[in-house]
């Protein structure tokens, strides 16, 4: 039988009513063996995600105060989901042995994790699957990096025992038997590994819109959705701020070329978005999408003869790696190197960063500009259209905002555009109108 493994947003699980939504697509393809789940999210607007009334009882926790209140609000959220799913069983073990490991310094990561802990054990008995613990599949190494093969192989022979299973999302543990997460919204990467191990035809991720969407929704009024999309492609616009899947989450079934289907639980019919790793079919619109982020700042470099002198990059380069800094591009000019950085680091580093570049590489003259917007336009249809550039920047032009940078990769994947903070919504919007 082929296997599709199920990951469940927190929306998707926010009240016992979400539940059943998730219970009644699940039994309706008995190829749906597999269940990731994630902690419950808001059930309206102003609601607390579970997952951060933990984070908030584990700074509480740390002071030595009282975390009895804020717990028990916790708790009620469970209850509730028991109660309105009339299931007979109870959480109070648990609660008491949570509430026991976030006293006494279990650690953030402990307490994080137990939103989707408790979640995987209420869905499991739901829907009468075993429970899978994370902690006994999904391994990290010593420095906290994800250990995939290791994973990979124990996941497999656990999964090889059982027909259907719930396994919890967002973390695993460490050597020291300590427990560690995954990056915030980690449960999309939990589901795809456990894809990967499962030699599953489909990854389904299920959220609270259909599917990826061709721009930020809080930008663009309703933007048009995006039937079918590259793993390259959703990775260059996840990076670049869209916010449908963890941008990590993409690797393990990149490797196993596992499609992904980002689907609605609200509306189960719609046909969402499929990521694959490759198809000939091209976007209506040329691009496939587009995202952005804001608050960059930009170090320019000018020297004379710079491109040829041996070694000046890498001269470069070794400054920010002194810092830990990360560079988003790197546009260059023949007596001209500009190195974009996340405007945070530009502001605590700047001083230092200035004298050291001056030492190392002497340049004729340095310059600091920050409020700067990105920009990524994305499509693999790009490639075979010509005039795409050409059509964004008359778009830009038209809506009267000047461009600070262009960098388009060799790929021609994607056209990166630099603009200014004040700016950023309107491009978005101009370039969407151009394509859409």
């Amino acid at each position: 039988m082929n296997t599709k493994v199920v990951k469940f947003g927190g929306t998707s699980l926010a009240d016992a009513q979400q539940f059943k939504k998730v219970a009644d697509i699940i039994k309706s393809d008995p190829e749906r063996r597999f269940v990731v789940p994630s902690a419950p999210g808001n059930r309206f607007p102003e609601d607390v995600k579970v997952t951060d009334m933990l984070y908030k009882v584990y700074e509480i926790a740390s002071k030595n105060e009282d975390i009895s209140e804020v717990f028990e609000q916790i708790k009620t959220r469970y209850n509730d989901i028991i109660r309105d799913l009339a299931l007979d069983m109870s959480l109070d073990i648990e609660f008491a042995k949570i509430k026991n490991g976030i006293i006494n310094k279990a650690g953030r990561d402990y307490t994080a994790s137990r939103g989707e802990y408790l979640c995987g054990i209420i869905m499991s008995h739901y829907l009468g699957f075993p429970f899978i613990d994370a902690a006994e599949v999904i391994f990290f190494n010593n420095n906290g990096t994800f250990d995939a093969e290791r994973t990979n192989a124990a996941l497999r022979r656990k999964l090889e025992k059982y027909e259907t299973a719930v396994i919890p999302g967002f973390y695993g543990i460490m050597p020291n038997g300590t427990i560690k997460t995954f990056p915030r919204d980690g449960t999309d990467i939990t589901g795809a590994v456990v894809a990967r191990a499962a030699d599953a035809v489909l990854y389904e991720n299920w959220k609270e819109v259909s599917g990826v969407l061709m721009a930020d929704p809080r930008i663009i009024k309703n933007p048009k959705p995006i039937d079918i999309i590259t793993y390259r492609e959703l990775r260059e616009l996840a990076y670049m701020g869209a916010k449908v899947m963890h941008e990590d989450s993409i690797f393990p079934v990149r490797v196993a070329k596992i499609p992904i289907n980002i689907k609605n639980t609200n509306n189960p019919s719609d046909k969402g978005t499929f990521i694959v790793s490759h198809t000939d079919s091209l976007s209506e619109n040329t691009i496939t999408g587009i995202a952005g982020k804001k608050s960059f700042v930009v170090i320019t470099l000018e020297k004379d003869m710079m491109n040829a002198e041996i070694g000046f990059v890498k001269r470069v380069l070794e400054v920010f790696e002194k810092y830990n800094i990360n560079f988003e591009h790197l546009p260059t000019g023949i007596d001209t190197l500009s190195i974009i950085i996340n405007e945070q680091d530009g502001e605590t580093y700047k001083d230092v960063l200035f004298k050291e570049l001056q030492a190392n590489v002497n340049p004729d003259s340095i310059e600091y500009q920050k409020s700067l917007s990105l920009i990524a336009v994305v499509g693999r249809g790009m490639i075979r259209n010509k005039g795409t550039a050409a059509k964004i920047f008359k778009a830009i032009a038209e809506a009267d905002v000047n461009i600070r940078m262009i960098d388009q990769g060799s790929s021609e994947l994607n056209i990166i555009i630099g603009v200014n903070d004040s700016d950023f919504e309107k491009a978005m919007q101009a370039i969407y109108n151009a394509f859409a």
